[in-house]
Parts: C-alpha cells; structure tokens; sequence
C-alpha cells in the first residue's frame, strides 16, 4: 500500500522509494539542469532496505516514483533458534519468526527488546534495544 507518488527531482539523500517492487534508501543524487532541448536528468544511488544491494540509475526528472510505507515497531524476543528469532510485536502480541542480520547476532539475545520494520508486507530486524 503505496501513500505518495514523487517526481526524480524530488528525491533527496535519505528518500525510501520503491524500485522493481523493493524498497530502497537513497544515499546519493545528482541533479543536471535542463538542456537547451531537454529535461533535467537524475542520477542517484539507492540501497535496498532488505538486502543492502547498491543500485545506480539515471532517470528523466519528470520520473514518478512511489514511496513505501514503512511501519516501525518494537519487539520482544522469545527465542532464539540458529539465525531466527522468534518475535512478539508490543503492541498487537502478534508472534513471528524472522532471520537474525549479520551484524546483530551478538547483540540480541532471549528476553530483550528489538526494533523491527514492516516494509510493504516484508519484515526485517532493524536493531537491537
């Protein structure tokens, strides 16, 4: 469920737009100025908010682009089992397993509080509390 729709010109450094279905941080853009015979051009590298996979594309300025709702939320862990962890939402008590990332497995741990996000349906652990 897409809220709003943004042109390429208004992209800033720190923008979540959505590109082939995923979501994506923009950590990088470059703006040219219109042509004596065309538009404004957009370069801009994005991250993607699951996987971190880079991308780096040059687009029209008059490009539409939608943003993602992100939903951030505040978890307990209940258990631990290889690299998932099993989850309950503070909120709704709602309980789901979702992998551990890499570089937070020494940080969680049985009983303790997480931040997770819901990105357009797709669940990751963000950081721990």
């Amino acid at each position: 469920m897409v809220s709003k729709v943004i042109e390429a010109t208004e992209i800033r450094v720190g923008t979540y737009i959505m590109i082939d279905g995923s979501a994506y941080q923009v950590k990088k853009v470059d703006i040219s100025k219109t042509g004596k015979h065309g538009h404004a051009k957009v370069r801009y590298e994005a991250a993607s908010v699951m996987t971190g996979k880079k991308k780096v594309q040059v687009v029209p300025g008059h490009e539409k682009f939608e943003v993602p709702m992100i939903d951030k939320r505040k978890a307990q862990v209940l258990s631990i089992n290889g690299n998932e962890a099993s989850i309950m939402d503070s909120e709704s008590f709602e309980s789901f397993d979702l992998p551990i990332p890499e570089e937070l497995k020494d940080s969680i741990s049985e009983g303790g509080t997480v931040e997770y996000w819901d990105v357009e349906g797709e669940k990751i652990i963000k950081r721990s509390m």
